[in-house]
């Protein structure tokens, strides 16, 4: 069965991605918080080692314009957790490994035309792209979190939001989880979730709900003033299963190697080292 990504998660991704360059770079400076990622992977899931005889490289396609994921440095090199974490599949799976940058709007296209043999830059799993491609297994879930000023956090509960101002982006399908499960909380809505993140600063919303991954890009130029409170929210039909990479469909052999790779680099914690390299402020 196809799992269906947030449909707008790549606009939004790189709509706050060309602001982030410079911020990314700096986060590698940075202490990482101690925080591990949620086991993506079914932890009893034990796949048997692929036969790499069809897979004597891996073909990476990637795009440059979505930081922290994929971007380039001030000398030109592509890096990010997706080049990162696909360095690793190949290095995990011993076979060789390119990875090739192409813009964002031909990327799945040059998947489709066989320039390579799997695209990591953060494809929606619709219905569209399940036509012409596989998905591997999720590597990084994209929960929804609650966001409140520091003297706040200690004292948030989500159960009791009756009458308190939260800032959401209008039409976004954070907007319809308050709307469904939280209908007792007075709900602001703003043209972005920067313009709601704001609002919660300057005082104008008590809290902010939004994509825990975009509002921790926020928070690493905002801790003063805010952090996360209560717990994620993971709920795959309205926010998505996640990142995962995507194969043209019916190359077995390559998704079979890669969710092979995934399972040991969580297994073994390089999925880990990856989130708190790239992610100082953790969004779980």
């Amino acid at each position: 069965m196809l799992n269906h990504t947030s449909p707008s998660m790549g606009e939004a991704g790189r709509g706050w991605g060309r602001s982030l360059i410079a911020l990314a770079l700096a986060l590698l400076a940075m202490p990482a918080a101690a925080q591990s990622l949620p086991h993506h992977t079914d932890p009893t899931a034990r796949e048997i080692p692929p036969s790499l005889s069809p897979v004597p490289a891996i073909r990476f396609l990637t795009t440059a314009d979505f930081p922290p994921f994929n971007f380039r440095d001030t000398g030109g090199e592509l890096i990010g957790f997706n080049v990162d974490l696909a360095k690793r599949i190949c290095a995990e799976v011993n076979v060789a490994c390119t990875i090739q940058a192409w813009p964002w709007e031909q990327a799945a296209s040059a998947l489709a035309d066989n320039q390579g043999d799997a695209l990591i830059a953060g494809l929606a799993m619709s219905e569209e792209a399940g036509a012409q491609f596989d998905f591997s297994s999720t590597y990084l879930a994209l929960p929804g979190r609650f966001v409140a000023r520091a003297a706040d956090i200690a004292s948030f509960d989500a159960n009791a939001l009756a009458g308190r101002s939260v800032a959401v982006r209008s039409g976004s399908t954070h907007e319809t989880f308050l709307t469904r499960y939280l209908p007792e909380a007075t709900i602001r809505r703003f043209d972005s979730e920067i313009d709601a993140l704001v609002a919660l600063r300057e005082g104008n919303a008590e809290v902010f709900f939004g994509d825990a991954m975009r509002a921790s890009f926020w928070l690493n130029e905002n801790l003063n003033c805010c952090g996360f409170a209560g717990e994620p929210y993971f709920r795959p039909q309205l926010f998505g299963e996640g990142l995962a990479v995507a194969v043209p469909a019916g190359n077995d052999a390559v998704r079979h190697a890669i969710d092979w790779a995934l399972i040991k680099l969580q297994d073994n914690g390089a999925l880990d080292e990856l989130y708190l390299r790239w992610f100082p402020v953790g969004f779980y």
